[in-house]
């Protein structure tokens, strides 16, 4: 893959990615999360001096077999601070984060697995003082300790961002997709692991956890240049389910049709 795009003055970049155990939508097998392999393919098309590979978490065969995913994207090592269940990664990670000393941190925007809450680039920002930038579609360019950004926006649109490094970036789903993992090298790498002091979450032990019920069914969104075209569309009927288009009706008569298309849809419930 070319870089020619980068200057040389990436060639000094120091550049860390937090990595995470994901999991299969429709499997439920562990697997490499897909954020945060687009955040380590944004970091390899860098052509940096070093990229980091650091994960958080429980020493077990399924950890393994996913953070092994990243390493067959081309790492000779990623970096495992061991954690027991129910520790609070975030000082692990500060602690780590302060001894590489990186220019860049990028990260998916939350993880497939445990809390995913998305608030762990936000917290290592507020204790770093780095800012964060958000829904990072492509790094543009990194010089002079200044990284120029493209920011995701609804609808396909762009926003050209610059930020002064160290900072602390995520990363959206519309981001290069990551490249395939090799067998071979994913298990030829190593696992290098960090001794850090690992402390428990007190706030998670307050939680009290239940299986998830399903959520009501969201309405189509309807694409309309105006309210009343918003409206009409709501009020009206399926018309290949025998309804009907409401015409000058009365508030009360839209009121009632409105009603019973969100009881129809689930969104409401007798």
């Amino acid at each position: 893959m070319s870089h020619d795009r980068y200057p040389a003055s990436t060639a000094g970049l120091e550049v860390a990615v937090l990595v995470s155990v994901g999991r299969h939508p429709l499997t439920g097998r562990a697997r490499r999360a897909d954020q945060d392999a687009r955040a380590v393919e944004l970091a390899l098309e860098l052509n940096a001096a070093r990229v980091r590979l650091v994960h958080a978490g429980r020493d077990d065969s399924e950890s393994e077999a996913a953070l092994r995913g990243y390493l067959g994207m081309g790492f000779a090592s990623l970096t495992r601070i061991d954690q027991p269940e129910g520790a609070d990664a975030l000082p692990a990670l500060l602690e780590s984060l302060r001894e590489a000393a990186p220019q860049l941190l990028l990260t998916g925007s939350r993880a497939e697995t445990g809390e995913g809450s998305g608030l762990l680039p936000y917290l290592l920002g507020e204790e770093l003082g780095w800012p964060v930038v958000t829904g990072i579609a492509a790094v543009e360019s990194v010089e002079g300790g200044t990284a120029t950004l493209l920011q995701a926006l609804p609808r396909g649109q762009r926003r050209r961002l610059r930020v002064r490094l160290p900072a602390v970036i995520t990363v959206d789903e519309a981001a290069p997709a990551p490249r395939q993992s090799a067998f071979g090298p994913a298990w030829r790498g190593a696992l290098a692991v960090s001794e850090q002091a690992s402390r428990p979450d007190t706030a998670l032990a307050d939680w009290t956890l239940e299986p998830a019920r399903p959520r009501p069914k969201r309405l189509k969104v309807v694409k309309a240049a105006s309210a009343r075209d918003r409206f009409k569309a709501a009020a009206a009927f399926r018309l290949g389910g025998g309804g009907q288009v409401l015409t000058d009706a009365t508030p009360e008569q839209g009121a009632e049709a409105i009603f019973k298309l969100l009881h129809e849809e689930g969104v409401l419930r007798r």
